[in-house]
């Protein structure tokens, strides 16, 4: 089967896998009126405000059979990854997950294929996905390996995990569909069947412009969030007031996990990417999330820079010229990290909405309207008129 001919596929499989409809008329925190940081965001406040980022999402809902799931696509840019690798660091902040491609950009500093978000059992066919991409390059005729990053969250608790709905085909079609400008959020893609803080999680993304005296730089962040912890919006105890805590199953032990991507069109080498990839922790821990046991936290950060790029096979003994922030330049990269993580995890969470798992159990989304009522207590948002 040709290339066209299996993107068809896969797009008729899509179609036919999608069931429930994904609200779109929740609103973004912002929209509330709720800041996050000092920093200004990005047109679209998203991953994609990043000059080249690329996002594409296949969500695979049918209740009938108890399927909640669905891809995320992540691509640094449009063209051959594989020929034009970008330079990237990866952070494990608590390892209890699965990932593809992690030793080799340990050890290289650059990857080299889009970055797929799928569930836990389906890392496999995200790996297909990313196979099948990279073949379809005809300057990649004569490739014999392929370094695909594939990272997960476990969507079992709404999803019919087993079942292991996904395929090589949805993969696929969120790959050649990414896009970019506006980043659909909460119960979409990868997030689809995802829980955080005990509420309906799901994708969510934000970014962050420096000034032009901090280098004039744009940094993005796109996160799965189906992991625990202490809730915070804006430095307000949300998770407790909500009734939350002590002690929420035993701290939530074996709760969930979270997937950071960071992206930024700073020259930044690989060994900065990872310091820039620790800091999401930082955001993450803001929004309330404790890393705990059971949870797969990591985070992949990449530089967008096309003088950074890496080239497949590069003429021998020629150096590569590239250029880089000095680390002395580097805090406000870190900073817009930390803001941009924070904000697109709880859009994660005011995004989604109630799902009916596949046991019948219902997940619901955060009680905005609460929520809203306990900043609005603390004086972090206008009193109601």
């Amino acid at each position: 089967m040709n290339f066209m001919k299996t993107l068809m596929a896969g797009a008729i499989a899509g179609l036919m896998m999608t069931g429930a409809t994904v609200a779109k008329d929740n609103l973004r925190p912002r929209e509330y009126g709720i800041e996050f940081g000092v920093l200004k965001t990005g047109e679209q406040n998203a991953i994609t405000d990043v000059k080249g980022v690329l996002v594409g999402q296949v969500n695979v809902h049918d209740d009938k059979k108890g399927a909640h799931t669905g891809v995320t696509a992540i691509l640094p840019h449009g063209g051959n990854i594989f020929k034009e690798k970008v330079p990237a660091g990866i952070f494990l902040g608590n390892g209890f997950g699965k990932m593809t491609g992690y030793p080799q950009v340990k050890e290289l500093g650059n990857i080299e294929t889009p970055i797929v978000l799928v569930n836990t059992l389906n890392v496999a066919a995200g790996l297909d996905g990313i196979i099948d991409y990279t073949f379809s390059f005809k300057d990649n005729d004569d490739v014999r390996s392929v370094n695909g990053v594939v990272g997960e969250t476990n969507d079992g608790g709404i999803n019919d995990i087993r079942a292991r709905f996904l395929t090589s085909k949805d993969v696929l079609k969120a790959i050649t569909t990414a896009k970019s400008g506006p980043v659909e959020e909460g119960v979409v893609g990868a997030g689809s069947g995802t829980k955080a803080f005990g509420f309906k999680g799901g994708i969510g993304t934000s970014s962050r412009v420096l000034p032009q005296s901090m280098g004039g730089y744009t940094v993005g962040v796109l996160v799965q969030t189906n992991f625990g912890g202490f809730l915070s919006v804006d430095g307000v105890a949300v998770g407790e007031k909500l009734g939350g805590y002590p002690w929420q199953k035993e701290l939530e032990c074996a709760d969930g996990s979270i997937m950071m991507i960071i992206a930024t069109d700073a020259p930044i080498d690989s060994r900065n990417l990872e310091r820039v990839a620790k800091r999401a922790f930082m955001g993450l821990a803001k929004a309330g999330g404790i890393a705990s046991n059971g949870s797969g936290d990591f985070a992949i950060a990449f530089s967008t820079a096309e003088q950074n790029r890496v080239p497949h096979n590069g003429k021998k003994l020629e150096p590569l010229k590239v250029t880089e922030v000095q680390n002395d330049d580097m805090t406000p990269i870190f900073m817009a990290t930390i803001e941009a993580t924070e904000e697109a995890i709880v859009n994660s969470l005011f995004k989604a909405h109630d799902v009916k798992g596949y046991d019948g159990k219902v997940t619901k989304s955060l009680p905005v309207d609460q929520v809203l009522d306990m900043l609005r207590a603390e004086g972090k948002l206008p009193a109601k008129k």
